[in-house]
C-alpha cells in the first residue's frame, strides 16, 4: 500500500472514531456518571439521566449542590433505620 493511501486510511479511521458518541467508544455508564457528577458540581443534574445516575451511584463527597445534599440526607436516614432494627 502506498504511503499516501495508508495515511488517508488512518486519517479516515481516526475521524470515524472521533465522531462516534462516547458511549459507543467504550465510556459507557462510567463516562455518563462522571459527566453527571461534573454537572452536579456545577449546580445540579441537568437531565433525568443525570439524576438517575447520581441516585444510583451517589455524588462525590464535598459536592455542594442542593440535589446532592438531599441524597446524602436520604442515605443517612436509611442508615439510621438499619441501625434501629
Amino acid at each position: 500500500m502506498a504511503r499516501t493511501t495508508m495515511i488517508a486510511v488512518l486519517a479516515a479511521g481516526v475521524f470515524a472514531a472521533a465522531s462516534l458518541p462516547a458511549q459507543a467508544r467504550g465510556a459507557g455508564e462510567a463516562g455518563e456518571l462522571e459527566a453527571a457528577r461534573a454537572n452536579a458540581r456545577a449546580g445540579g443534574p441537568v437531565s433525568e439521566r443525570d439524576a438517575e445516575l447520581l441516585e444510583r451511584w451517589g455524588c462525590l463527597s464535598g459536592t455542594d449542590s442542593k440535589f446532592c445534599r438531599k441524597l446524602s440526607q436520604k442515605a443517612r436516614a436509611r442508615e439510621d433505620r438499619r441501625r434501629d432494627r
